[in-house]
């Protein structure tokens, strides 16, 4: 067939068919996602899976899935990695087919529990089998967790050796980076981090999802990815003329201190108005280089609005993260004089 002769309704469609799904695993995961939903994120599917049954009553996601019936009974895993992957394991076909024919998928986890903890890597594996890109999203547990009980740091530690082990795009938020907020109620801490968490998806979503200029699309991020190792997401937002400061924001505003090995990239998008120059998409490129390193390979996006903006939005994925990063940072201590995370220097 010559390429554009089909009708306009069978190509158009493929437009409109929901590409992206956020899927919560296990409470803490569930519960982002809960949240996220009531943030919105149009035209992206939502899901939660559990092994605890009255968790998932109250979740208010589009789609829920229990697993486990016959062994667990509804009554959560108790901790127990291996019984979840039994549970897993018997409900694969069913998962992959709710699963991989949306073409990202973020797999929201909080770690050191049995759920979400045997869970994450367990479908992100299957998925990379699959066309569907997953995009693990870990919640690091505060220090007083790991203290208290040892077995839950060897669930996290389990869990990250493998993520890091399968490279791709990951995304921890460390929860012992909630503690400068540590006067707000503690629903309140939560409600910040999913709000920082949202602004990452929804980034990453119009980035790929609509068009620009210069454009990034899902085949320019799934390229990137295959040689850029572990990688993460940073997103920023600065007035238009200080591009520098834009760089900064982003780079340091992340839940997490990463540390980058000696090969670094990056993939960088920026989204502003009609008054956004070359001049300043040059010295972004140039704060973002010199940040990194000199990177081996950046390639960069833009999209300009039909009208003037006084901020600049960048989308980022950087590449090059050194293996054991996001393990260092497990109940590494936050003082409340520093910013949320140190820059990726």
């Amino acid at each position: 067939m010559t390429a554009g002769r089909g009708s306009s309704d069978s190509w158009s469609a493929l437009a409109l068919t929901p590409g992206i799904a956020i899927v919560g695993l296990g409470g803490a995961g569930s519960e982002a996602v809960h949240d996220l939903v009531g943030l919105g994120i149009p035209g992206v599917r939502s899901l939660v899976v559990n092994t605890d049954a009255k968790h998932l009553v109250r979740m208010g996601a589009e789609e829920k899935i229990l697993l486990g019936q016959r062994e667990l009974r509804g009554r959560g895993s108790g901790g127990d990695r291996a019984a979840v992957l039994r549970a897993a394991e018997d409900a694969k076909e069913e998962l992959l087919r709710r699963l991989a024919p949306f073409e990202i998928v973020f797999l929201l986890a909080g770690l050191g529990g049995g759920t979400g903890s045997a869970l994450l890597p367990f479908l992100a594996r299957a998925l990379r089998a699959t066309e569907t890109l997953p995009i693990p999203v870990v919640f690091l547990p505060f220090q007083v967790e790991l203290e208290a009980n040892p077995n839950r740091r060897e669930n996290v530690d389990a869990t990250i050796e493998e993520l890091e082990a399968m490279g791709g795009l990951l995304i921890a938020i460390a929860n012992e980076k909630l503690r400068r907020f540590e006067r707000l109620p503690i629903y309140r801490v939560f409600q910040v981090r999913n709000a920082y968490l949202h602004s990452l998806v929804v980034s990453l979503v119009d980035m790929v999802e609509n068009p620009s200029q210069l454009n990034v699309d899902l085949a320019s991020l799934k390229n990137h990815l295959r040689e850029a190792g572990l990688s993460t997401l940073v997103v920023g937002e600065h007035h238009i003329s200080e591009p520098e400061r834009l760089v900064q924001q982003a780079l340091s505003e992340s839940l997490l201190d990463y540390r980058l090995a000696e090969r670094s990239s990056a993939l960088v998008h920026l989204d502003g108005g009609s008054n956004l120059t070359l001049r300043t998409l040059d010295r972004v490129i140039r704060t973002m280089r010199h940040a990194l390193g000199q990177p081996e390979r950046l390639v960069f996006g833009t999209r300009v609005r039909p009208e003037p903006r006084e901020v600049v939005h960048l989308t980022a994925v950087v590449g090059g993260l050194r293996l054991g990063a996001v393990r260092d940072a497990v109940g590494a201590p936050a003082r409340s004089e520093e910013p949320l995370a140190t820059p990726l220097l």
